[in-house]
């Protein structure tokens, strides 16, 4: 009971965002309550380090990469492309936005898709003098996207991450699995989505509103130099993934190079269009706290037990065949996404997927793959399923729309099975092809 109303209270906290702890030391003060009461132990820590430090790091460099994209024009330039390529016509419009959410989720997270998207979004669909309920459902459909569009790679989502890390999955093995499983959710998306949203979305704008994209970049040698870089992350992924080199290494240096091109460090008679000391301010440091922290008090709940109810409920399923495994396990991690946020529900899943005894590597698989699609789609059924989520609501509250726990929910709880179902019956159905 005390592990249990420890993580209740530290999860409470985290949710609440009280301004001078934020989401980090929230994390962190549950986890010394957990070590002072015993719930934990000081072995732990280690152990959870191992298992969140890569996914940490990589996710905190994939950030800083897209905030300085973001601030050279990089996505703004891309959104006024797409807002030019609809032809004026929002139905037209719509599939494009939800394609290229996917796209940036893919590459730079679906945190970084909810964060730099929506507000360009926002202010595109100002310009474009949208009515209220068209706006609305392009708002609801680039924070959805963000989450069930972040399974193809390993940077994709902070789940992925430490899942493939836990069970030993390179880079090449991971998007080998989950790219095609990605764009089955990326139809399925599209498809409930237009059936949701069709008549709010079918309307009409004037091209003459749209601004050139050209003029969206501020940053020349960052427009320039972000394709190169990119390709080669892409590359430098899939030779590392290979020899098992973090992930985290190769993002870094990527956002190094970045860094020095904004700052230019090697340019001293020019001075950075881009304000770096700004950009390295608002990298999500907290997360590295955050990450320990809540995994120290999931740790405790481990060390009490309560994983144990979880790997009965795998065993089950890991018996009754590829597809029932594929949706059982899916489900339940996006209903435990869904209550206690996905990222201690990762940790949950994984410990109990490693407890189940007597099944075979294939089957093993299809309950890995399926705990991460579970934890990447499944936190749309609530706001508090994932920090992506959490921060997208920030910042339409910020930019003047205010969502409310109902509104979503009542979405959330509509969109999200059809798309969560297709996609874990993908899964089964192509895993087996490719073991």
């Amino acid at each position: 009971m005390l592990a249990i109303l420890i993580f209740a209270i530290t999860l409470t906290l985290v949710i609440w965002q009280p301004r001078k702890l934020g989401i980090g030391w929230s994390a962190m003060g549950g986890a010394a309550v957990a070590l002072a009461t015993g719930v934990i132990k000081l072995h732990d820590i280690p152990k959870v380090w191992h298992i969140v430090w890569d996914a940490t790091f990589t996710f905190v460099a994939l950030i800083i990469i897209s905030l300085i994209l973001d601030e050279a024009g990089f996505f703004k330039w891309a959104a006024l492309h797409i807002a030019r390529w609809g032809k004026g016509r929002g139905k037209i419009l719509f599939p494009l936005i939800i394609l290229l959410g996917a796209a940036i989720s893919a590459i730079f997270a679906n945190d970084g898709a909810a964060l730099l998207l929506t507000p360009i979004m926002m202010a595109i669909l100002l310009r474009l003098e949208f009515p209220p309920a068209a706006s609305l459902a392009f708002i609801i459909g680039t924070g959805f996207v963000a989450d069930t569009t972040s399974l193809p790679l390993m940077i994709s989502n902070l789940v992925n991450i430490v899942s493939a890390n836990y069970f030993g999955i390179t880079f090449n093995q991971y998007a080998l699995a989950m790219i095609p499983v990605d764009i089955i959710a990326l139809i399925a998306t599209l498809a409930v989505l237009l059936l949701f949203y069709g008549r709010d979305i079918n309307v009409r704008y004037h091209l003459d509103q749209i601004e050139e994209p050209a003029s969206a970049i501020v940053d020349r040698q960052i427009f320039r130099a972000a394709w190169p870089i990119l390709i080669g992350l892409m590359i430098a992924y899939l030779i590392t993934g290979q020899f098992g080199i973090p992930v985290s290494f190769v993002t870094c240096t990527g956002a190094a190079i970045l860094l020095v091109i904004a700052g230019r460090w090697t340019q001293r008679q020019h001075r950075p269009v881009i304000d770096i000391r700004k950009i390295m301010l608002n990298a999500p440091w907290q997360i590295v706290i955050f990450s320990v922290g809540m995994y120290l008090v999931v740790y405790g709940l481990r060390d009490a037990g309560y994983t144990n109810y979880d790997t009965q409920a795998l065993t089950w399923l890991s018996h009754q065949g590829n597809m029932i495994a594929a949706i059982g396990a899916g489900f339940l991690a996006a209903i435990l996404s869904s209550v206690m946020n996905n990222l201690p529900a990762t940790l949950v899943g994984a410990l109990a997927i490693g407890n189940v005894s007597h099944i075979s590597q294939a089957t093993r698989d299809i309950l890995v793959y399926a705990n991460v699609i579970g934890c990447d789609l499944g936190p749309k059924f609530t706001p508090i399923g994932s920090l992506a989520t959490l921060l997208w609501l920030h910042v339409l509250a910020g930019k003047g729309t205010k969502i409310t726990w109902g509104q979503y929910i009542k979405v959330g709880l509509v969109i999200t099975p059809p798309v969560l179902l297709i996609t874990l019956a993908g899964l089964a159905i192509w895993l087996p092809l490719i073991q």
